[in-house]
């Protein structure tokens, strides 16, 4: 990037497509849920749907990985290193086929025990067995799929990814209900249509992907440089590990602590559960611009730093905190104009609705303390920060989210519960922003490859 270009030109071009990359992802798992639920009956979406706590203990490791290896990606990229880019490359993609692999050897054997140890029902048991097999199956080309995206990103491309997630969507979405009807010459499938849907939309795109690649001549494409470092560099290796694995650590413990709000929640009765549902919906996506930003902050400060750039960092951090505003803020300002209509979307009791509404005035505005919290990590992870934020990240959590959440509950009743989720909010800005002012900013920044 040119010197004089403004930072947020380039920022805000990057920042668009993964905003839609992100929406299309959990388009993609609605529109398969809504397939289950209107062609099989809620007993294949219940069986498909209690896998999703294993799917997401995976996907957390997918996402430590894909941390690691975009950070250096993106600092190969500032150094115009193309070797290196390709080393990181070969080293990510193949460790995430390896694990894939072995996930979905141990996984297809454990599955029976697996879903019985969850409790799943015994009149969706077979089929929840049928569904996590198929998934544990597709995983590897669900994890290069992922892994190739997030790699791409570190480059500073959103729109090759976004064009690659929007072939996967609009396949699956032709793929499950050809599945389950059995009309591509397959016998008709039940739950399992989905999940292999996914696996063969995400094969297919990531053909695709590498076929563009090899065409533009680009440092990742699958040529015979790159394939001669699949396997991989151990250095590497353990670079993109120290730094994905405190991001994947966290987000386990995220999910953890969510199994215990929802219990609070349960207490409460089938009318909270309810009202959580439709809140936490609304809230993934006003959440989407805060995680997107964050995520950008991450490349363009590793971008920088690999360019020997590191004076430009704090313009980074000024232009996501502008996004942030900016763009959080607006979806902040319109849910709360429209809250009753969106959580209408989700619910029909008009006593169920004014309680979402009242949970939703609670919460929505701490996503711009939730995106600034984000962001300061972002920044630190561009040059290998990670162990004192995924600290702060899990203090947060443990120590004011859970407690605060029980402690309120117990005095004010429901809603005490989502003042967990503004004090950790709140608390997470405020540490990670000190540790960034105080102690990361007068270090010596240097580039990890």
């Amino acid at each position: 990037m040119p010197r004089s270009e403004p930072l947020w030109r380039p920022f805000l071009f990057f920042l668009l497509p993964l905003m839609a990359t992100n929406i299309l992802q959990s388009l993609s798992m609605t529109i398969n849920n809504i397939f289950l639920g209107r062609m099989l009956g809620v007993e294949a979406l219940a069986a498909a749907a209690v896998f999703f706590p294993v799917a997401f203990f995976f996907i957390a490791f997918l996402i430590g990985l894909s941390a690691g290896a975009t950070v250096l990606i993106g600092q190969a990229f500032g150094a115009a290193q193309r070797d290196k880019m390709q080393a990181i490359t070969g080293t990510a993609l193949g460790v995430a086929f390896v694990g894939g692999v072995l996930i979905a050897a141990t996984g297809g054997i454990l599955a029976p025990a697996i879903m019985g140890g969850l409790g799943t029902p015994e009149t969706i048991l077979p089929e929840a067995i049928a569904f996590a097999r198929t998934s544990f199956l597709v995983m590897p080309l669900t994890f290069l799929f992922l892994v190739s995206a997030s790699l791409l990103r570190g480059t500073g491309d959103t729109m090759t990814p976004l064009l690659a997630q929007l072939f996967a969507t609009v396949l699956a979405a032709l793929l499950t209900p050809a599945l389950i009807r059995g009309w591509l010459g397959f016998a008709p499938m039940g739950a399992p249509a989905a999940a292999l849907a996914s696996g063969l939309a995400f094969g297919l795109a990531l053909l695709a992907l590498a076929v563009f690649l090899v065409r533009i001549r680009h440092p990742m494409a699958p040529d015979r440089a790159l394939l001669r470092k699949l396997v991989p560099d151990l250095r590497l290796l353990w670079l993109v590990l120290r730094i994905g694995l405190p991001t994947g650590v966290q987000v386990v413990a995220g999910s953890m602590a969510g199994l215990v709000i929802v219990g609070l929640v349960n207490s409460f009765g089938f009318q909270a559960t309810a009202a959580y549902g439709a809140v936490a919906q609304v809230l993934t996506y006003v959440q989407f611009p805060a995680l997107s930003i964050a995520i950008a902050a991450s490349v363009f400060g590793a971008q920088m730093i690999g360019a020997g750039r590191t004076d430009q960092l704090s313009e980074v951090l000024r232009t996501a905190m502008v996004m942030n505003l900016v763009l959080t803020g607006s979806l902040v300002a319109v849910t709360y104009a429209g809250s009753r209509h969106l959580v209408s979307l989700f619910l029909t009791d008009p006593e169920v609705i004014e309680l979402s509404q009242q949970l939703l005035h609670i919460i929505t505005w701490s996503a711009l303390m939730f995106g600034a919290g984000t962001i300061f990590s972002g920044i630190m992870r561009a040059s290998g920060t990670v162990l004192v934020p995924m600290l702060i990240g899990l203090f947060a959590i443990v120590a004011v989210e859970l407690p605060v959440a029980i402690v309120l509950s117990n005095m004010i009743g429901l809603p005490g519960i989502w003042w967990g989720y503004v004090a950790s909010f709140g608390a997470m800005m405020v540490m990670q922003g000190s540790f960034y002012w105080f102690v990361w900013r007068r270090k010596t920044i240097h580039a990890l490859v």
